[in-house]
């Protein structure tokens, strides 16, 4: 596609807010800019919402929340799947939008459109057989009738990093279970959700039911809405800071509330690993979306006996990858989505030298426009370096070393987060033992890349609360009637 074509194509997605079915301006005339990080120029102006219009988009969801709760099952499935249809259809424009405005390579974001919209098709799967039950108590004078019913009107608010899967994850069931919703989507990377929403309308969702708000003042938007007991439940993917503070105001109202938080991903290799698989599985957790993932592998704790071979194997591969413009042929490593996560990689890079770290590969940023940062290994500096405690987000893989499974377990869990993690062993009962002693959501065993929309995604600890995704994840969008009937028999 060429940079004519790529115009033509952003000039086609919608900058406006959707709100009641209609896209409309926002209600003061703000707008902000949206870049490409691999050059830094602006490539879109949007709307930007305000509270009032946030509370327009809340009042358009609640005036159709019941006739959607009503709408049978099938006719909820058959929409989805219309969707599923649309985004694969149009699958390439989703991948060309997504790397102008956040940077990933194509590949990768042609690997995001197929993974996002299998969020469509599952839950289009799940909406006709989430079931309740009906059956005696057992003293035998009622009868039992349990009942998903929708929670009602929901805020979503998505991450930057995964703009249509975070969407898909959230909207999906959300649609399936019938709930109306109000989506925010991140300011940096507002685009594919504007995209996909204009394919869910064209796949008939009806108006009001999915309302997007744009817009560059999230907390303006998302206090807004919260203080509204209108509102029934927040779903929200992003830091744990933000997270806090979203879960205290959900408080007043008392939100059914859905947290996936930060992470600091151990990935363990013991001596007794296949050490080839296990460098594969790293490049595979570590470089997903440029390390800009909270599943992302953060810490790489090697056994001491093969910590220096893992680390000049992974080393090797890393330095060898080609770094550029998402959108160029053969680029493997895009630029980070802006210039203040760049600085903060390299922060975090010159922390590690100064406590010991030497850069078995990269360790600098990459001149010329756009935000890009050199692949980079480390190994030598202690657990006091920031590369252990914090969440990198970047193509950063830091090496420790630990003498024996008791130790490797320890420094894996010396974290408050609880997302995901990796272990790579060829030793069965050790696999066990370690996944019954990781404090984490999600383990990856012999496997660098484990998400699915079939499989329960979330974590513990400050990680979050509740799971995207699989059969649980509509019951997330769903609450719990009991219904006793006197037994006709007793």
């Amino acid at each position: 596609m060429s940079g004519m074509d790529i115009a033509e194509l952003l000039g086609r997605v919608e900058k406006r807010l959707l709100i009641g079915g209609e896209w409309r301006d926002a209600s003061d005339g703000g707008t902000f800019d949206v870049e490409n990080p691999a050059t830094g120029q602006r490539i879109a102006t949007l709307a930007s919402a305000t509270a009032s219009d946030a509370k327009d988009a809340l009042n358009a969801a609640c005036a159709v929340q019941d006739d959607w709760a009503r709408t049978p099952t099938r006719k909820r499935s058959d929409m989805l799947r219309a969707g599923f249809e649309l985004v694969r259809a149009h699958g390439e424009e989703l991948a060309w939008i997504m790397t102008t405005e956040m940077g990933k390579p194509l590949a990768e974001a042609r690997g995001e459109v197929t993974y996002g919209n299998e969020f469509l098709r599952w839950f289009s799967e799940e909406a006709p057989r989430h079931d309740g039950r009906y059956v005696d108590t057992p003293e035998g004078n009622l009868r039992m009738v349990v009942r998903h019913k929708p929670v009602g009107p929901c805020l979503l608010i998505t991450p930057w990093n995964f703009p249509l899967a975070m969407a898909t994850r959230k909207i999906a069931p959300a649609l399936a279970a019938g709930c109306t919703m109000v989506v925010k989507a991140a300011k940096l990377t507002p685009l594919t959700t504007q995209y996909f929403a204009q394919l869910m309308i064209e796949a008939g969702v009806p108006a009001g039911v999915l309302n997007v708000l744009p817009g560059s003042d999230a907390a303006a938007i998302s206090s807004t809405l919260m203080a509204d007991p209108r509102l029934r439940k927040v779903s929200f993917t992003g830091s744990t800071p933000v997270g806090k503070s979203l879960l205290k105001l959900a408080a007043d109202n008392v939100l059914r509330t859905s947290m996936e938080l930060g992470g600091n991903a151990p990935f363990l290799v013991f001596a007794d690993a296949d050490l080839d698989a296990a460098v594969e599985g790293a490049i595979a957790a570590k470089m997903r979306n440029i390390g800009e993932a909270c599943t992302a592998a953060n810490r790489f704790l090697v056994e001491e006996s093969v910590a220096q071979e893992f680390g000049s194997k992974l080393a090797a591969r890393l330095g060898a990858l080609a770094v550029g413009d998402g959108t160029a042929d053969g680029t493997q490593v895009g630029p980070l989505v802006e210039g203040k996560a760049r600085d903060n990689v390299d922060r975090l890079v010159q922390d590690a030298t100064a406590r010991g770290g030497r850069a078995l590969a990269g360790g600098r940023p990459v001149d010329g426009p756009g935000y890009f940062y050199e692949p980079t290994v480390l190994l030598g500096m202690g657990t006091d370096a920031g590369v252990f405690r914090e969440e990198i987000f970047g193509p950063v893989a830091p090496i420790f070393t630990f003498r024996d499974e008791d130790e490797a377990v320890a420094m894996a869990n010396d974290t408050e987060y609880g997302l995901a993690s990796y272990v790579y062993t060829s030793d069965l009962k050790r696999a066990h033992r370690i996944g019954d002693r990781l404090e984490f959501g999600l383990l990856g065993l012999n496997a660098g890349v484990i998400s699915n929309a079939a499989a329960p995604f979330g974590g513990v600890k400050q990680s979050g609360l509740g799971r995207e995704g699989g059969a649980e994840g509509i019951a997330e969008y769903t609450t719990i009637q009991y219904m006793g009937m006197a037994n006709p028999w007793a």
